[in-house]
């Protein structure tokens, strides 16, 4: 007859038979996390394909979308017209033919032959202060004359920037682009000193851009990795109403947001939950709740026993801030209504996170939480803020895309006008305005201002 084992070894084994489940559960997401760090032939690969996808195409009805189909040209816009006439015979029989009526076909090209510009500078000299003065056309970009007198066109060098910093192609790609589809011939180093150019007349109107961004109401901001010659920096972004500032510094520091907006400012910031965001103490905070969501499921995920609850609790009032300005929008729940409901949460929230959690994950989201409690549902108390920061991440995103395909910047003079020209375009997509037509004419000499004066 085996022994009967007692209570307390019964409840050990189980608890080896928990940890060792849980330890080959864990092992098997450290090695999902390790793959997924090693390089992909496909860098922007999502993990394994939804089980269920949706059905790929257009849908059927009011559901169908924007109709892509291009649009015919307008009378005014027909620069050429060309006859398709009828053969002589049938081409199947060789019976004779009878015209019925005329259709149309339009096309649009691009022109591959460039436009050779001479301009004939008049030079002249003052007779009373002898200063040497010549002449200068609307088109001209500088006064260079000598073995500087051969120059792309306002137009040419807005296209290379475009192409840079827009399409993300090298300057070896920008120069075979406009080689084959122009017959515009041009160095690498011609393509990095013309963007070098354009960023430096773009100087007055980064200088507005920033300024109105310390200026603006509200402003999120985010930040990410970087390399200038090979070593990491930083990539900010703030993103405004009107404007977006960009600046590449060599630390992940406050300090750039400081620059810009000053520690005195007073608007709104809607950002990640990173602290040295907390040092502008007369400004409201909106801390992004899909950061904190994605971070309560992960705990969620992870955690054992009754360590679950408490993550899931603060998933659970989250969502319900979130439902709750979804029916407000949609009118369901009346401005008052929307104050008492906030007042509610904001409470259960603060009851939830203050008191001492045994587990050690929990109690760091706590700690954060009841630091930031006030800050959590900025979003309710000023009706159509965001509240997350997807604003800053898509803005950000347009430089993430440039550095996986390049890697950074070589130099620091190089990062300069990264950070310039990437305001400048971002600010003209957040207009409606182009960039490629703002940068021709204010390389032509012509003041121009993409944000107004505060």
């Amino acid at each position: 007859m085996q022994p009967v084992p007692c209570a307390g070894c019964q409840a050990l084994q189980r608890r080896v038979c928990d940890l060792q489940a849980e330890n080959e559960r864990l092992r098997r997401q450290l090695d999902e996390a390790t793959r997924a760090r090693k390089r992909q032939a496909a860098p922007f690969a999502k993990g394994q394909p939804t089980a269920q996808p949706k059905k790929p195409g257009r849908k059927p009805g009011k559901d169908y979308g924007h109709k892509a189909h291009r649009q015919p040209p307008q009378p005014d816009q027909i620069d050429e017209t060309h006859e398709a006439p009828l053969p002589d015979v049938c081409p199947d029989c060789g019976g004779p033919l009878d015209e019925t009526h005329i259709a149309q076909q339009f096309q649009v090209e691009i022109p591959r032959k460039p436009i050779h510009r001479q301009f004939n500078i008049h030079v002249g000299r003052c007779r009373q202060c002898r200063r040497r003065v010549q002449g200068r056309h609307p088109l001209q970009t500088s006064d260079a004359l000598g073995a500087a007198s051969s120059q792309l066109g306002p137009d040419a060098q807005a296209a290379v920037v475009e192409l840079n910093k827009q399409a993300g192609l090298s300057h070896g790609k920008v120069v075979r682009c406009l080689e084959s589809l122009f017959g515009i011939p041009l160095s690498r180093g011609g393509s990095v000193h013309t963007v070098l150019r354009a960023a430096s007349r773009c100087e007055p109107v980064y200088d507005a851009i920033r300024e109105a961004v310390g200026q603006s109401d509200w402003v999120v901001p985010d930040e990410t990795g970087w390399r200038v010659g090979g070593l990491p920096a930083w990539l900010h972004a703030l993103v405004a109403p009107q404007a977006t500032a960009y600046v590449i510094d060599p630390t992940r520091s406050g300090s750039v947001a400081e620059a810009i907006l000053g520690l005195d400012y007073d608007g709104t910031m809607i950002h990640d939950g990173w602290s040295p965001y907390d040092q502008f103490k007369d400004a409201r905070h909106q801390q992004c709740v899909q950061h904190l969501l994605r971070r309560a499921d992960a705990m969620e995920a992870v955690a054992t026993r009754g360590a679950v609850c408490f993550p899931r609790r603060v998933a659970e009032l989250l969502r319900s801030g979130l439902d709750l300005r979804d029916r407000h929008a949609a009118g369901e729940v009346s401005r008052h209504g929307l104050a008492v409901a906030r007042g509610r949460l904001e409470n259960q929230l603060s009851d939830l996170v203050f008191p001492p959690k045994a587990n050690a994950a929990n109690e760091r989201l706590a700690q954060h939480l009841w630091a930031h409690r006030d800050d959590l549902f900025t979003f309710l108390r000023q009706p159509g803020l965001d509240a997350t920061n997807w604003r800053a991440e898509l803005a950000i995103r347009f430089g993430v895309i440039l550095r996986k395909v390049w890697g950074g910047s070589r130099t620091w003079a190089g990062a300069r006008a990264q950070s310039v020209l990437m305001s400048v375009w971002r600010t003209c997509w957040q207009q409606e305005r182009s960039a490629l037509d703002f940068l021709s004419q204010l390389l032509r000499g012509q003041p121009l201002a993409l944000v107004q004066p505060p």
